[in-house]
C-alpha cells in the first residue's frame, strides 16, 4: 500500500523557486528569435583591396610551398658522376677483400 507524503509548504515553495530559475535560465539561453546559423547568413562582400591582400597572402604561400618542393626534390637527386665512380671503386676494393677474408689464402 503506496501512501503519498503529507504537502510540505516548504518543499513545495522550494521547488517552485527552482522552477522559475530553471525557466529563466532556458530564457537567457535560448537563441534569439532572428538568430540563423553562420552558413545561413548572406555573405558580407569582401572589399577590393582585402580581396587583393587575400590573393597575395596566398600566392606567397603558394610560391613558398613550390619551392619548398624543389629543394626537397633537388636532395634526392643522384649524386655527381665522380663520387659514383668513387664509391664503385670502393666497392670493388671491399668485394675484393671480402673474398681474400672468406678464402683460405692466409693459410698459405
Amino acid at each position: 500500500m503506496t501512501t503519498t507524503p503529507p504537502v510540505d509548504p516548504r518543499i513545495e515553495a522550494v521547488a517552485a523557486r527552482l522552477k522559475e530559475a530553471a525557466q529563466k535560465r532556458a530564457e537567457v539561453y535560448a537563441p534569439p528569435t532572428h538568430w540563423q546559423p553562420i552558413w545561413k547568413r548572406p555573405r558580407k562582400p569582401k572589399t577590393i583591396k582585402a580581396k587583393k591582400e587575400q590573393l597575395a597572402k596566398q600566392r606567397k604561400r603558394l610560391k613558398a610551398a613550390g619551392a619548398r618542393r624543389f629543394y626537397g626534390a633537388q636532395s634526392r637527386r643522384p649524386r655527381p658522376r665522380q663520387n659514383r665512380i668513387g664509391s664503385a671503386a670502393a666497392r670493388r676494393d671491399t668485394r675484393a677483400l671480402s673474398r681474400m677474408r672468406h678464402s683460405n689464402a692466409w693459410l698459405w
